[in-house]
């Protein structure tokens, strides 16, 4: 009887005998479907980021790692949530960003098989990204579009890479509309939406390599990463100080997960300011945690790192499955679960919660 009492309190539901139909819409699949095992971890992450992160107290960021704007991601999944106002600040590689401006300029990418000749597509000028080749012209007018936003938008000085990002996505929405379409890329809609958009390794993409080139030529774009930090940090702060919550949603994994979540250790261990961590931690993600990648490592490990509260980690979620099925399962189940949040617009608010913060930590060295 013991153990009928413990399995009692330990249930999350028993396990449906449930045939499918064919008619099942995608959130009765994966309600009903998604039972066990990483299928029932996906549908543990879509109910904790419907039911628990999109609450209207709870910040929203997002860590975006992989090749998922070359593979439509970007339009068909990021795009509705930064509208629906389910994303609130982003840190992505600057692959995903610069990829996604291909399709501005109207160039397709063609979907093939896994298994090609590379030495072929080199000579035919081909690229390709797994299943994805696109022409290598495709490259050479991004890179042009990129140095001539840049150097038509741009003033100088130093500034974080929300601010680039901003910039370049509010020439990408202006060059779309001109197209005679609404924007649908991801620099585009976000900077619209005043979503901010960092890349926690600037250097690392074309777009940095790009404006590397125009450093060569006399035009001064420099960018902070250490403002970076203490933005992304301020926008937490700002948001835990004022009585609300902070859940981050992962991508993938590598340097944007680290970006996001280092938020809170900035906080409490360098800056001396009381917080216990962010509330809500969902991953998804093909990385192991034995190998000691940070790509792989556990929500309750990031909390010995006092990047997650202890007393939240029930509510953390690791589905170990490919973003690019799982990332369109989530967005259709939180759109038609879930009605449009307002924007926070916070990339017109960082200087004043980086003021707050920067308050906050001049009082505490005072105190210490």
């Amino acid at each position: 009887m013991a153990g009928h009492e413990f399995l009692a309190r330990i249930s999350r539901g028993k396990v449906e005998l449930r045939e499918l139909t064919g008619q099942e819409s995608v959130v009765e699949l994966i309600e009903h479907a998604f039972q066990a095992y990483n299928a029932a971890r996906l549908r543990e992450l879509c109910r904790v980021f419907v039911e628990k992160i999109l609450e209207p107290d709870v910040l929203v960021g997002v860590a975006v790692s992989g090749a998922l704007t070359p593979g439509g991601y970007g339009t068909s999944c990021l795009v509705p949530l930064i509208r629906a106002g389910f994303i609130d600040w982003i840190v992505s590689t600057g692959a995903n960003l610069y990829h996604d401006a291909h399709f501005v300029l109207g160039h397709e990418l063609h979907q093939v098989g896994p298994c090609w000749d590379d030495e072929r597509l080199r000579r035919e000028r081909l690229i390709r990204i797994y299943d994805i080749v696109f022409p290598y012209e495709t490259l050479l007018e991004t890179d042009r579009l990129f140095r001539e936003l840049a150097q038509a938008s741009w003033s100088g000085g130093r500034v974080s890479t929300a601010e680039l990002h901003y910039v370049l996505g509010k020439a990408l929405a202006e060059r779309e509309r001109a197209a005679g379409r609404e924007p649908r890329s991801l620099l585009a809609v976000a900077a619209e939406c005043e979503v901010p958009v960092y890349t926690s390794s600037p250097g690392d993409s074309s777009i940095g390599m790009n404006l590397a080139a125009l450093r060569l030529e006399g035009v001064e774009v420099v960018l902070d990463p250490l403002l970076d930090v203490n933005e992304t940090a301020a926008l937490v702060y700002g948001a835990k100080s004022s009585g609300g919550r902070s859940g981050v949603l992962i991508l993938g994994g590598g340097s944007p997960k680290n970006f996001v979540l280092q938020t809170e250790p900035h906080i409490q261990e360098v800056l001396g300011l009381d917080e216990r961590g962010h509330d809500y931690f969902l991953q998804i993600t093909d990385a192991r945690p034995d190998t000691g990648g940070l790509s792989g490592a556990t929500p309750s490990e990031a909390m010995t790192w006092g990047k997650v509260d202890p007393d939240r980690l029930p509510d953390a979620v690791t589905c170990y499955c490919d973003t690019t099925i799982a990332l369109p399962l989530l967005t259709a189940y939180a759109l038609a679960k879930r009605p449009p949040r307002p924007h926070r617009r916070l990339y017109s608010q960082r200087r004043t919660l980086l003021q707050r913060l920067t308050t906050a930590y001049a009082t505490a060295r005072v105190r210490r």
